[in-house]
């Protein structure tokens, strides 16, 4: 494995770097007092090419490799402070991956191409209330009928759902089949009839990101929108979770390092007791951990993302990703606001809202506990 970052990946780091400082950072206290997602700033990301990334030119993406693509994030999450449109551009990716993989090719000109430019918006329709790392317990049910299907049930807490031009749907194909073969994944557009969405719920953090519940009664949709084949809905669940938690591992390391630098800046420039606080034994050891744990998740998020370039499985090394990127997230926000002492309590300071949108980390992608049985599976316990 080459270690080294080439000069193209370097420059196009800065200039993401240099967009999202200028453009993305603007009144970001009130958007996320408003919990509104911006539109506008959606648009401008997609002009910077940053949903095209990793897709072939044919389809309007920049054809990047996946590793570049992980810089790219990482960059973003590094200089833009809205985590929430981070994280709404990182289920974009997420689903134009799958696409790209398992769809045919008028799948790929109808929706592939408007999501590398930002021009559609699109969601994982996956979770419900009863149903959340647990596929298999999917109980939105897709029935054929003559050249449709009917889709009835209901998905909780989706990522871009209030906002989303059309969602990419996990649902129970065949109920006889337990596990294997009972799931398959489906194409739903806004104005399909039968299709509604509750109001956006309000969240603790990244409340700049919009989630909803989806709501489908006689939900009809054309055969032609059913992704890859039916019952192939688990596999395609498997692999595209790989990618999407290499991603998110990406943006934990691009947060963690612009968190750990702001706190190193104040650990030199705040004094007590006659000295800067960084002095002391006890901010220098969070802060040297808070380093630790960033190098070791970026390691481990540039070595996933090496294998999938190298169309190899990344079970394990997406899941222990996730699991150690998503912790040490949370641990790098919650030393900063101790570093920082009331400032880092203080919402003008900005700290606080980091350590508020990464409570949920853990959660999303499969929490911290089912990736760790996921590890746990494939080391033959």
């Amino acid at each position: 494995m080459n270690f080294s970052i080439s000069e193209q990946q370097r420059e196009l780091q800065k200039s993401i770097i240099s967009f999202a400082q200028k453009e993305l950072n603007k009144d970001l206290v009130l958007r996320d007092r408003e919990g509104k997602f911006p539109q506008e700033l959606w648009r401008k990301c997609a002009k910077m090419n940053l949903m095209a990334l990793p897709f072939p030119e044919a389809y309007a993406g920049c054809g990047m490799d996946f590793l570049t693509t992980v810089l790219s994030v990482e960059a973003l999450a590094y200089a833009c402070k809205d985590s929430g449109l981070v994280h709404a551009i990182i289920v974009q990716l997420t689903m134009g991956i799958l696409l790209n993989l398992f769809g045919n090719e008028e799948q790929k000109r109808k929706y592939l191409v408007p999501i590398c430019r930002g021009e559609k918006i699109t969601a994982q329709a996956s979770t419900e209330a009863d149903a959340g790392s647990d596929i298999f317990s999917v109980r939105t049910r897709a029935r054929k009928k003559n050249e449709s299907y009917i889709i009835d049930g209901s998905k909780m807490f989706i990522s871009n759902g209030p906002v989303a031009d059309f969602v990419i749907l996990l649902a129970l194909t065949n109920p006889e089949r337990k596990m294997l073969g009972s799931h398959s994944f489906f194409i739903v557009e806004k104005e399909c009839n039968g299709f509604t969405r509750s109001k956006p719920v309000e969240k603790m953090g990244l409340r700049t990101l919009e989630n909803c519940e989806l709501i489908f009664e006689e939900c009809f949709i054309p055969q032609g929108n059913l992704i890859g084949r039916e019952g192939q809905g688990s596999i395609i669940f498997n692999e595209i979770m790989e990618w999407e938690r290499i991603l998110f591992g990406a943006c934990h390391v691009g947060t963690m390092m612009r968190i750990s630098e702001t706190t190193i800046r104040y650990a030199k420039e705040r004094k007590q007791f006659g000295q800067p606080i960084g002095k002391f034994q006890t901010v220098a050891n969070k802060i040297a951990r808070m380093k630790i744990n960033q190098e070791l998740a970026k390691l481990m998020v540039y070595k996933a993302a090496f294998l999938k370039d190298n169309k190899t499985r990344a079970s394990l090394e997406s899941s222990i990703t996730k699991v150690f990127a998503s912790e040490s997230l949370k641990n790098t926000c919650l030393d900063a606001v101790q570093i920082h002492g009331a400032y880092g309590y203080m919402i003008e300071f900005e700290i606080e809202r980091d350590l508020r949108d990464s409570i949920a980390s853990s959660i999303y992608s499969g929490t911290a506990e089912i990736n760790t049985l996921i590890i746990a599976g494939l080391l033959g316990l």
